[in-house]
């Protein structure tokens, strides 16, 4: 699976950006897609995660409430909507592709293929 990711920016804080995720070589419904970012000098975490139909969705207490993925298997894209962005939400996000969705699937190691990344700055 190619992904490719884009729609990140500067924005300011308590702006909005959506990000997009458009993969390509593989049937798309039949991956797990997640979201992730990665600070300077930090680790990469977990943003959100949805299964391949689209039905199930998760997301840790940080960005629940301000952050909405969802997918359109048709368009074989992956959304981020991110509302209610806060200077700490400054990252490089990427998409990643797994053939298992489970909602306690949120490390790297989970996730086999990976986009580009987008860079988000949101300013204060």
């Amino acid at each position: 699976v190619q992904l490719q990711a884009y729609g990140g920016g500067l924005v300011q804080a308590g702006g909005s950006l959506r990000l997009s995720c458009v993969a390509s070589g593989r049937t798309f419904s039949n991956y797990a897609m997640g979201w992730f970012r990665q600070a300077p000098g930090k680790e990469r975490e977990f943003v959100f995660s949805i299964s391949g139909s689209g039905a199930n969705t998760y997301g840790p207490d940080s960005v629940k409430g301000r952050f909405t993925i969802s997918r359109d298997n048709a368009k074989n894209t992956v959304y981020l909507q991110m509302n209610s962005l806060k200077a700490e939400d400054t990252a490089v996000y990427y998409c990643a592709a797994s053939a298992i969705w489970r909602s306690y699937r949120t490390g790297v190691q989970n996730y086999h293929y990976w986009g580009q990344g987008t860079q988000v700055t949101v300013s204060s």
